[in-house]
């Protein structure tokens, strides 16, 4: 379910939504959509909108209903006592697909945080269970403390000490960045839309296995490895190759800070290699997302190299006539190189600027300066 709201960014198709979906495992039966001037307060959407929801609901069999928007706990509460059955919003299609994809200790920290965080939003009066309770022996006692209450506690303290496993967890990534400092490695990070092939581009640039599949959020856990890029010098020219979990469309505030520890590699950064799926027809909106992550992490003045992956998907027509130029954004020029991750295409390029870019950054401040194309 989609509700336009007149923002820039509304898929009108639902298409991103889907892909979540069956990410997460579920196998999307029907879409609706509708506009609205401001949000429903009790139920996102009217009353007879909602109705419009159960009827289709019932028609197609579906055993749950997901909005392309996040409920606030009082409209997700009032649409499953109407609509019968459960009701999720993108928020917790996300984290099921993190909670689902992580694999390291951080990242399964990093989930538990960001779904406790969310957990603890939703326990205002929403499940039956949450009545008050009386203290005391027999019925003598005073008014004790309300299950709700003892949730909240009990989520508050899961959430401290998750807080502080992570907390060491950061301290270890800080020194492991301070002896790559101590060593001069040249860090570079890969960011991007997620499935816009970072990991695919990761795995041909170092001949790693970091898991990488045409779906969303396949990979989630932060991997570094040493790049060798040439024999020049005393000891050759090799740089520190990070590959970070995908950005996506309203990524919950929860999880940007509950990945603030894997994130941070961004912000440490010599370098962005910002990978763009410019076969996607949606790629410049992917591409303000991705810019206003890395705002919300701190990560904006890193120097960006923008990365057009995918350019064998495209039209013969949309082929690009220079693989290396420069592209507008937010009104400075970024210097762009075409490559494709699958197939191998213009790699050896990539690897020649990225070897330009560590040399430069040796002998004077980071300049990525547009070199002529040698065909």
């Amino acid at each position: 379910m989609g509700v336009d709201l007149g923002l820039p960014h509304f898929d009108e198709d639902l298409d991103e939504l889907a892909q979540l979906a069956s990410t997460a495992g579920l196998v999307p039966v029907a879409r609706m959509t509708c506009k609205r001037r401001a949000p429903d307060a009790a139920l996102f959407v009217g009353s007879g909108k909602a109705q419009e929801i159960k009827d289709m609901a019932v028609l197609h069999g579906a055993c749950e209903i997901l909005f392309d928007q996040s409920l606030s706990p009082a409209q997700q509460r009032n649409l499953e006592r109407l609509l019968e059955m459960p009701v999720n919003d993108r928020t917790m299609l996300i984290l099921q697909i993190f909670a689902q994809r992580a694999r390291s200790h951080e990242g399964k920290l990093q989930v538990e945080l960001a779904r406790l965080q969310y957990l603890s939003t939703r326990l205002v009066r929403r499940w039956s269970h949450l009545e008050r309770q009386r203290g005391g022996i027999g019925n003598r006692g005073g008014p004790g403390e309300t299950q709700i209450e003892l949730d909240k506690r009990m989520i508050g303290e899961s959430i401290k000490r998750t807080k502080e496993r992570l907390d060491k967890v950061k301290k270890q990534r800080n020194t492991q960045r301070r002896q790559r400092e101590r060593n001069q490695v040249f860090n570079v990070s890969l960011v991007g839309y997620t499935n816009a092939g970072k990991s695919t581009l990761f795995n041909a640039l170092v001949k790693a296995r970091a898991y990488a599949a045409d779906q969303l959020f396949a990979t989630l856990d932060t991997t570094t490895r040493q790049l060798y890029l040439s024999d020049e010098g005393a000891n050759g020219c090799q740089i520190s190759l990070s590959d970070t979990v995908g950005f996506i469309r309203d990524l919950p505030h929860g999880l940007v800070d509950a990945f603030a520890a894997t994130l941070q590699e961004a912000t440490s950064a010599d370098l962005l290699l910002h990978v763009v799926d410019c076969s996607h027809p949606d790629y410049p909106e992917q591409i303000v997302q991705v810019q206003s992550v890395l705002e919300d992490i701190g990560a904006t003045d890193v120097p960006q190299l923008l990365v057009f992956n995918k350019v064998d998907a495209l039209p013969s027509d949309q082929q690009p006539r220079m693989l290396q130029d420069v592209f507008i954004m937010e009104g400075l020029a970024v210097p762009r190189i075409f490559i494709s991750a699958q197939t191998g295409d213009n790699i050896d390029s990539l690897r020649q600027r990225l070897l330009q870019t560590a040399l430069q950054a040796t002998a004077r401040p980071l300049s990525l300066s547009i070199s002529p194309l040698n065909v």
